[in-house]
């Protein structure tokens, strides 16, 4: 690694070079466009946001006769990436007089594609971005069979999860693969990007096995019946959305947070009696880390709490002499007593077969699912940050929170409805959907699919709000959001991490 390392310094010079010697404004944003892409942005974060905000004061300069479908909708897609209100009226020049997007622009595969990432970063006021969608997929899936085999895999790749959505250490794997293969290609910056990405792999894989033997020590096997999921690389592999070498400790403290909820969700959903929740809970509510504290409880959730309440000691233990270490663990510590709150109450309303009103449960379930829990947890462990206006921030955007909540609450329900239904859980989205406003099975789900639809264009409004915190900290808020859509692409990678979540599992790992 310490070679790479040295690789990766001495080439960052003539890539930065590269960058700020690009002509013009355009140019400039195309070329960070590249280096998003091929995740490389965060070695050159300063100057990026530097050009962008120089260049934002000047768009309606260099944008007023842009009729390039590609330049267009990459600088868009830049400038909103960086949290730049860019206007989405840029996309009705492209519009015939019938108010359609012009037919002729279908012959542009890299353009469409382009349109089509563009559109996903819409909010709920973006309605030609809204019609843009409708009109690249419309076009998108012909195209992929009719384009050469590289345009063509990165436009599957981006219809199965468009890069807006998608973890950027994710992507860029595939766009160094599509990279390599243009005729375009810059050989000097392909190398950089392949090092880049090698040294992350490298890193990931030396955390991995922190953690493995972290895992091992724990001794679960011997300490618990045999009901909770083994799924340690998965976890590990959420938390590579937060991609940047800075962010190991991020990365360990929070695959160690995945394991405590994991086997906490699959106590309190699938194993413990309502009794022995509700004594759980009052243990973790008292937070009282003596032994005599877990009297009454069996002793596979003894084993549990002293799990619990050892591996927050052990983030006490290496925050306790940073500033605003032992504060951002304390108000961890609530965040996670409010999560095992929602738990027993969801455990109530299971063992009663109860229904609440839809947007009751969202209110206790979207709790449960813990994003505001993994969120406290990532400020915890993050570092050169001011620990408590972090805290403060994320406390004042709730409205941002509960609709995460609400994108990993929803499709968590869907994806194991069958399965819950199978074993007679009757408590979830579905369901009070369907009490609450008389509707089938069908029309629920496809209900649902549009709130989610709905919820993402909400929080893409909510991220260009102006901020008061550095950008890493919202850029953290963004990474979490990739991570839950790669989670539940089309299933509950956690639940079933045999299938999609196999291949990203192993091109990071395995495939070095």
């Amino acid at each position: 690694m310490d070679a790479l390392g040295r690789e990766i310094e001495a080439l960052k010079p003539e890539v930065r070079n590269m960058f700020m010697s690009s002509k013009g404004i355009k140019k400039k944003i195309l070329f960070t466009y590249l280096l998003v892409t091929l995740g490389l942005a965060y070695h050159f974060e300063d100057e990026i946001v530097e050009t962008l905000k120089d260049g934002f004061q000047k768009i309606e300069e260099f944008m007023s006769d842009e009729d390039d479908l590609y330049t267009v909708s990459i600088i868009f897609y830049v400038f909103r990436t960086y949290g730049h209100d860019i206007s989405s009226d840029v996309f009705e020049r492209f519009k015939g007089d019938r108010g359609e997007f012009k037919e002729c622009l279908t012959r542009d595969a890299k353009g469409i594609l382009s349109l089509y990432e563009a559109a996903h970063m819409g909010t709920t006021t973006d309605y030609v971005l809204d019609e843009a969608l409708t009109f690249t997929l419309s076009y998108l899936e012909s195209l992929s069979c009719k384009c050469k085999p590289n345009m063509s895999r990165l436009i599957r790749n981006s219809l199965g999860l468009p890069q807006h959505k998608n973890m950027e250490i994710l992507v860029a794997k595939e766009f160094i693969r599509f990279y390599e293969n243009e005729e375009d290609c810059n050989k000097m910056l392909l190398k950089f990007s392949k090092l880049n990405f090698k040294f992350l792999q490298l890193l990931y894989l030396q955390e991995f096995k922190i953690l493995s033997k972290w895992y091992k020590e724990q001794d679960f096997e011997s300490k618990l019946p045999p009901y909770y999921r083994d799924i340690l690389v998965e976890l590990n592999l959420a938390t590579l959305a937060y991609m940047e070498p800075k962010h190991s400790r991020v990365r360990i403290f929070l695959t160690k947070f995945y394991t405590i909820q994991v086997i906490l969700d699959d106590t309190c959903d699938r194993y413990a009696s309502l009794r022995e929740v509700e004594i759980l809970a009052d243990t973790i509510e008292r937070w009282d880390l003596d032994d005599h504290a877990m009297d009454g409880l069996p002793d596979y959730l003894k084993s549990l709490v002293k799990f619990i309440f050892g591996t927050f000691q052990e983030f006490e233990r290496e925050l306790g002499s940073e500033l605003g270490g032992l504060y951002s663990v304390k108000a961890t510590i609530e965040y996670f007593k409010r999560y095992m709150r929602s738990n027993l109450q969801l455990a109530k309303w299971a063992s009663a077969d109860h229904l609440p009103s839809f947007e009751e449960y969202l209110d206790v379930a979207g709790l449960e699912i813990a994003v505001d829990f993994s969120l406290a947890c990532v400020l915890m462990a993050m570092e050169n940050i001011c620990k408590e206006e972090a805290y403060e921030w994320l406390k004042s955007r709730d409205k941002l929170v509960r609709a995460m909540s609400t994108k990993a609450r929803v499709p968590n329900d869907m994806f194991g409805y069958e399965d819950d239904m199978s074993r007679g859980y009757l408590t979830g989205s579905v369901n009070c959907y369907k009490k609450q406003y008389g509707v089938t099975e069908e029309e629920a789900f496809k209900k649902l699919g549009q709130l989610i639809a709905e919820g993402d264009k909400m929080m893409n409004g909510e991220i260009l709000k102006p901020i008061n915190v550095p950008r890493q900290v919202l850029k953290v808020v963004i990474d979490t959001l990739r991570a839950l859509n790669v989670g539940y692409d089309k299933e509950d990678g956690f639940t079933r991490p045999d299938r999609h979540l196999k291949n990203h599992i192993m091109s990071i790992y395995v495939d070095l």
